[in-house]
């Protein structure tokens, strides 16, 4: 089995643990349980899940999402970054707002963070508080919020997350002040947004309901994006773009009419749970294949800056 690395021309802070070559089934297995299967719910004296394999009928698609995350610089557990730049210590205080299933609270809360994961859903903040739980979290709390304000004091967060949010929202330069004021002097900041080119993409076989609330109800291109960041009083440290493969996706899922199979208007996230369409796993094997070939690494890099399904990102609050 070749090592696994992360492969970046990123300088990398002094801070920073050396990366450690291991397989990447091993990399991805324990990255999979840490995030999805929380230690009390293994037997004693376990390290991992099993090793992600390939089923019969075909790939996982979010198996080889998880793959192509970490390729493109997420969940990197040697060196404690949700993302490339963006360290998180149990000394940091987390706040994720539209955490969903909870996968960059997690990240976080396994590093012994302090955690404050809000959502819309009650359903979301339920689950999550349970698997948090389970967590070496130092500190956890769930909020049902749409952030208009939000329930929180002034400079809690030394670590704010909002990830595909504020394309939901009516007011994002209100949600926008709201995310700086609960940040601390000096707070890292992470915004995602879907790519302005991924949206057009979408809205070719999309459903209309997709481009509807509670779903996207806006469309920011760059410069929009940064303006929103900056106009907030942030100085933007990082920029990064993600997924062609999750864009791919996506717009395959639409032309499979699996969204028929839910009422108009239900979260369009509804695309990320198995049973997937067939055509959906048949890409995921195509990129698998790009991710195992010696030279795929530079067609993923390539496709991501190019076509992604996301823009990101990180600001700091000023000291």
């Amino acid at each position: 089995m070749a090592s696994f690395y992360i492969r970046s021309n990123v300088p990398r802070s002094p801070y920073e643990p050396p990366l450690t070559p291991m397989s990447a089934a091993t990399y991805l297995a324990r990255l999979w349980a840490q995030l999805f299967h929380p230690a009390a719910n293994r037997p004693a004296g376990a390290d991992t899940v099993a090793p992600l394999t390939r089923a019969a009928t075909g790939v996982d698609p979010r198996n080889v999402g998880l793959t192509d995350a970490v390729r493109a610089g997420w969940y990197l557990q040697p060196s404690d970054e949700l993302l490339q730049g963006f360290h998180i210590a149990s000394q940091d205080t987390v706040l994720d707002l539209g955490c969903g299933p909870g996968m960059a609270t997690l990240f976080a809360a396994q590093r012994g963070a302090s955690v404050i994961f809000a959502d819309v859903s009650a359903q979301a903040i339920a689950s999550l508080t349970a698997r948090v739980q389970q967590t070496p979290a130092r500190q956890s709390r769930g909020l049902v919020t749409d952030a208009s304000p939000l329930p929180l004091e002034d400079a809690i967060a030394t670590r704010v997350i909002a990830m595909e949010v504020l394309e939901h929202v009516e007011d994002p330069q209100r949600v926008m002040r709201e995310l700086v004021r609960v940040a601390a002097p000096g707070a890292l900041l992470l915004f995602a947004v879907p790519a302005e080119a991924s949206e057009h993409l979408q809205k070719t076989v999309a459903p209309s309901s997709y481009f509807a609330q509670p779903n996207h109800i806006r469309i920011f291109s760059a410069s929009e994006f940064e303006e929103l960041v900056t106009d907030a009083g942030l100085t933007i440290v990082r920029r990064h773009s993600y997924s062609f493969y999750w864009n791919m996706a996506m717009a395959l899922f639409w032309l499979a009419d699996k969204e028929t199979l839910r009422p108009e208007g239900a979260p369009a996230a509804g695309f990320l749970e198995p049973p997937f369409p067939s055509v959906v796993s048949q890409w995921a094997s195509v990129w698998q294949y790009v991710l195992d070939h010696p030279e795929g690494e530079a067609l993923r890099a390539h496709m991501d800056a190019s076509m992604p399904k996301s823009r990101i990102l990180i600001a700091q609050k000023p000291e």
